[in-house]
Order: C-alpha cells, then structure tokens, then sequence
C-alpha cells in the first residue's frame, strides 16, 4: 500500500488503522508526504516554520512507529504551496514513487480535498494524474466520509471548525464504498496513539473534546474507488473484498 498526503497527520486521521491492519497482515506499507507542515499552527510567532518543522518530523516518525510503518518519503515541497508548484514536477515525483514502489492500492485525498485545504487538492490531482500515467495499475482509493459520519460529528466538525469555508467534504454512501473499518477497541487505542504522537496538532483538539470522545471521533475510516482496478487478479492480499468491513460492538456510530 502507497498512501500520498501533504502533511504529516494526514495520514493518521484517514488511514492509520488502515495502515495499521495491512502492517499486520505482512503487507508493505509506503508513506509520503508532500511537506513538513512547517505553517500548521495558529501561533507562527512561537512555532517559526523552521522549528516547527523539525517538531513536525520527529512527530511522524513516532506515529508510523506505532503502527510498525518503517518506509517514509519525504517530497520536499513547502505548506501551504503546492499548488505553486508546477504540476509536471509534482506528478513525475509520484510516478516516480508509483514505478518504485508498485503498490496494489494507493491511497490518498478524494478531489475535494477532504477539508477543502489547497494542499489536499492538489497531492489528489497530482496523484490521480500519476496513476493514469502509470496505466491504473494499482487501485486508487480516496479517502471519504459516510453520511452517517455528519449526522453523528456534525456538530463537533462544526464547532473545531473542521471544514475551510465554502468546501464540501465528502459524504459518500455505505453500499458505495470500496472498503471500511469501524475498528475495535484495541485498534482504535493504536489509532489514537498515532494521532496523539502528532501532539503539535492533537493536543489542543483532545483538551477540546476529551481523549474518548476524540477517539471515537476517528475511529471509523472510508475509501472509495477513483475507478474500477484494470486487472483486479494483480493485487495481492491486502483488503481483498469490496466493500468488506471490520466492525466491533464497542464503536458504534452513534451520538457522541
């Protein structure tokens, strides 16, 4: 698995428990981000992108390590300025990381970007444009959210401010997912534990709304197909049913 995102914790929030079941099944899993996050935070004054860098690196380093990831790449590219970069140079880096790796499933931000964020919907331009190029060999598999999702979180999305004004994040049906995990306790505890390693952005959020709730929060991951595989009998073991689900009868999507 290839998961592409712009910054470190993009990766937890949508795919840490996916990242973590593939880890145990003996998969390979591959991680890259875009940028360092060196401007994610509200107080620049203390956090100068240079030392919030730094901060933001040793961060994902621990997370991965809590979900057994071993193989990270780092793009190179400032926050907040992907779409400043031309799009050729930024496509032939993840065709470049596609040929390499020869994942069976890349996983990444659908076109709206998730929260709307710039960075977000340029890395799923750029690697919707990859995987083209590279003949659709792998499965393509964008991060999404049930309606359920809003229902349940409405109210707390909208009180973290979670979506940038004017976007539309996604609301994608059950019966039309590629694949979902409704993770268990112990599961959900390791996710937690990979968001809570990015401290620089958790820690203010978990104060917030408390470390339950929080978990409970994000313990529920979606994906959708960008398209149907070309070759389904290439991939390999990894997540092989569609639509297939891991549930438990300690996360429930009910009201918070």
């Amino acid at each position: 698995m290839l998961g592409v995102w712009a910054h470190p914790d993009d990766e937890a929030f949508l795919s840490a428990a996916l990242m973590a079941q593939a880890v145990d099944t003996g998969e390979r899993v591959v991680v890259a981000s875009a940028t360092l996050g060196e401007r994610g935070t509200p107080d620049p004054a203390l956090w100068p992108p240079e030392r919030l860098a730094a901060v933001r690196r040793s961060e994902l380093a621990r997370s991965l390590e809590v979900l057994g990831v071993k193989d990270h790449r780092w793009l190179g590219h400032c926050d907040g300025g992907l779409r400043r970069v031309p799009e050729p140079v930024g496509v032939a880096q993840i065709v470049e990381l596609v040929d390499e790796v020869e994942p069976d499933t890349i996983v990444t931000f659908g076109p709206e970007g998730m929260t709307g964020h710039d960075d977000h919907r340029t890395i799923s331009a750029w690697v919707t444009a990859a995987w083209r190029m590279t003949g659709r060999r792998s499965r393509l598999w964008h991060a999404t959210l049930t309606p359920s999702f809003h229902v349940i979180w409405g109210g707390l999305n909208g009180e973290v401010g979670l979506w940038l004004p004017g976007s539309r994040p996604p609301a994608t049906p059950v019966v039309d997912l590629a694949h979902r995990i409704a993770a268990d306790d112990q599961l959900s505890r390791r996710k937690y534990a990979a968001l809570r390693a990015h401290a620089s952005q958790t820690d203010g959020l978990v104060a917030r709304v408390g470390a339950e709730r929080f978990r409970r929060w994000w313990a529920v991951e979606s994906f959708v197909d960008a398209a149907p595989a070309r070759n389904p009998s290439r991939h390999g073991c990894l997540l092989e049913s569609r639509r297939s689900t891991h549930r438990d009868p300690s996360i429930r999507e009910e009201a918070p």
